[in-house]
């Protein structure tokens, strides 16, 4: 039995909730965690969400701003919201399946600070902010899972394209948010201290490109294909052995009023 869970940055659940129900409908999810849903919990479209087929159902909303979701069709329990920097932000929730192929799996949905478009904390504090919400990451035990044998998966948008060849010209974008070396490092550390296996990356090596975003900018956004890897999942090691395949669904960015960032699918056999 397969665990297909899906990952997207939807830029507002209630205007793209027929986006979600469309996706749902041709890829058919067992969970799927939504960053920058922009929905208070009491205005949540839940009754559209369960005509998807999701009966268990776990948000952190923010008013106009970020918020996280997750849509199960399974049982949840053990939910986490954490808020970090100090600050009320919906960037995180935190799930357990109850039941079902991956029972037992931990989930993590992050959703990361984009960082602003000046890459100096000294003078940018959105960047201060996201440098900072990568160090209470890095220091929080709870995703420390390189030891254990805990089954956990962490995904969303992190607002990093850590490596060369997920981005359409490293060199380009150096000193760009997103990509600079020392997001790309900060990124990496997180990683590493805890212990993370980048399944995307494990299962389509560099140098073969990977985008999971496209500008609202670009006139013609397939044409240019100026992407950047800014969605990720990450497994802990006791996990790993149990990772199918990574779908990135390209496609979606094309349809009636897109997010800017398109689905990641990943398929497990815990």
């Amino acid at each position: 039995m397969t665990l297909k869970i899906a990952t997207w940055n939807i830029n507002s659940v209630r205007l793209r909730i027929e986006t979600v129900a469309r996706f749902v409908a041709q890829h058919q999810p067992d969970v799927l965690c939504l960053q920058e849903t922009k929905c208070m919990d009491g205005q949540f479209p839940l009754a559209d969400v369960r005509r998807m087929g999701f009966e268990h159902v776990a948000i952190h909303g923010q008013k106009g701003y970020h918020g996280v979701a997750v849509f199960s069709r399974h049982g949840l329990v053990d939910i986490d919201r954490r808020a970090f920097c100090g600050k009320n932000d919906a960037r995180h929730i935190a799930v357990t399946l109850a039941d079902g192929p991956g029972a037992g799996v931990r989930i993590h949905n992050f959703y990361v600070p984009a960082g602003g478009d000046e890459p100096d904390p000294a003078v940018n504090e959105k960047f201060a902010h996201k440098l900072g919400f990568l160090d209470e990451m890095q220091a929080w035990d709870a995703l420390r899972v390189g030891a254990g044998t805990a089954k956990t998966v962490l995904v969303g948008d992190l607002n990093i394209a850590p490596l060369e060849h997920d981005v359409w010209s490293s060199k380009q974008l150096t000193k760009v948010v997103s990509h600079t070396p020392l997001e790309r490092r900060r990124l990496t550390e997180v990683a590493n201290a805890g212990g993370w296996v980048d399944m995307m990356r494990a299962l389509t090596p560099e140098p073969q490109k990977l985008y999971t975003w496209w500008s609202y900018r670009a006139a013609d956004w397939a044409a240019a294909d100026r992407g950047r890897r800014l969605d990720h999942v990450w497994l802990s090691p006791a996990l790993a052995p149990a990772m199918r395949q990574v779908e990135i669904l390209r496609e979606a960015r094309g349809w009636d009023r897109p997010s800017d960032h398109v689905p990641v699918i990943a398929t497990l056999s815990p």
